[in-house]
């Protein structure tokens, strides 16, 4: 798997649109997102894994914590993930379940979250599906890993090393033989 590119709208403390390319990022190799205490490194890290799951990367985010809480009421959250897996150039929008001020009235209303893939075909974008499942399905079976193996294995967010490290060794045998395809 190879990101490209991801753009954050309305995310966590990303009130406005910020994109991140990412191929810059890795022109050298390796990158570090680096920064002090609230800067959005695990916002950054929460939206990758958004995108390609539906989810936050911590098991202690609820998805409701992705609405910005700096934007505009009417602005949309939304993620966009450009990658490349097993040599399909997909694109990943996500917009997570949030409220937005009514059209008429006072209040709010509820909307409901969307994604859609995209696979790019002959230099253009072609849709795959705005299904939440069959993305699901699609996305989990091209990255080979459901989003609990992604997060404990691919990304382990801050602080989950240790507990990695930690666990038993067939724990950690299963998963690391279902990454590296090491099974015989």
């Amino acid at each position: 798997m190879r990101l490209h590119r991801l753009q954050i709208s309305a995310i966590g403390p990303f009130a406005g649109t910020e994109d991140i390319d990412l191929d810059a990022l890795a022109a050298g190799g390796l990158f570090l997102l680096e920064g002090p205490t609230g800067a959005g490194k695990s916002t950054v890290l929460d939206a990758i894994v958004f995108a390609l799951y539906g989810q936050p990367a911590s098991t202690e985010s609820s998805p409701d914590r992705l609405r910005s809480h700096f934007a505009a009421p009417d602005a949309t959250p939304q993620v966009v993930l450009d990658l490349t897996v097993r040599g399909d150039r997909l694109r990943i929008t996500r917009v997570p379940e949030h409220d937005r001020p009514k059209k008429r009235g006072d209040g709010v209303t509820r909307e409901r979250a969307r994604v859609h893939l995209e696979r790019l075909d002959a230099g253009a974008w072609t849709s795959v599906s705005s299904s939440h499942q069959e993305v699901g399905h699609v996305l989990e079976d091209s990255l080979g890993l459901t989003r609990e193996q992604f997060t404990k294995v691919v990304l382990l967010p801050q602080n989950e090393f240790a507990t990695f490290l930690r666990s038993d060794d067939d724990t950690r045998r299963k998963l690391l033989t279902k990454v590296f395809g090491t099974a015989l």
